[in-house]
């Protein structure tokens, strides 16, 4: 087994595009979960929730985000790719922004919480041997899909969409950002 820093070293999704199945079963999929809810959550909040989509939620969700960037338009969204993750994946979990009323806490920590959320979901998932990618997309941020589709609250929003599955055992890497032209030291 890789260590923990080698491994963060060289993790790389897998593109939900190529991903195929078999994906985790549902014990399998709840220890991931339970993975991802190990982030920093100041007050303890718990400020986001998971929808799992398996395929038949999939397909429903792809036919609702073509009718809806269909209706927006072409100038607006291309509404092929707009669907393509529903329309092609098999297992992913929605990880669903929800801020709890807090004076003590900003909003923007319980938006980092849920974020943290979703990196540490891809990364639980690659770790036990998955292919995973952190999608959104347009429909994601269109409150009516997300009321219909997702049936998320008006105070809710979708953090990201976690696709889990098959893919290569390696990828190829991306270029990486240059750590020493982006850091600044304080000193004094």
């Amino acid at each position: 087994m890789t260590d923990p820093l080698t491994f963060l070293k060289t993790r790389r999704s897998r593109p939900a595009k190529i991903m195929t199945g078999p994906v985790p079963g549902k014990e399998a999929l709840e220890a991931l979960l339970v993975v991802a809810a190990r982030v920093p959550d100041h007050g303890k909040l718990e400020p986001w929730r998971f929808i799992v989509l398996e395929e038949a939620a999939l397909r429903r969700l792809s036919v609702l985000a073509t009718t809806l960037a269909e209706a927006a338009g072409p100038d607006v969204v291309d509404a092929a790719k707009n669907s393509y993750q529903f329309e092609t994946g098999t297992l992913a979990v929605v990880v669903v922004e929800s801020p709890k009323p807090c004076v003590k806490f900003p909003k923007i920590e319980q938006t980092y919480s849920a974020g943290a959320v979703c990196l540490q979901l891809v990364n639980a998932a690659l770790a036990s041997g998955w292919g995973a990618n952190w999608l959104s997309g347009w429909a994601s941020h269109q409150p009516e899909f997300c009321a219909r589709g997702l049936d998320l609250e008006p105070h809710e929003r979708v953090a990201g969409i976690i696709h889990i599955g098959t893919g290569p055992a390696q990828m190829p890497d991306r270029p990486r950002p240059d750590v020493a032209t982006i850091t600044q030291w304080a000193t004094e």
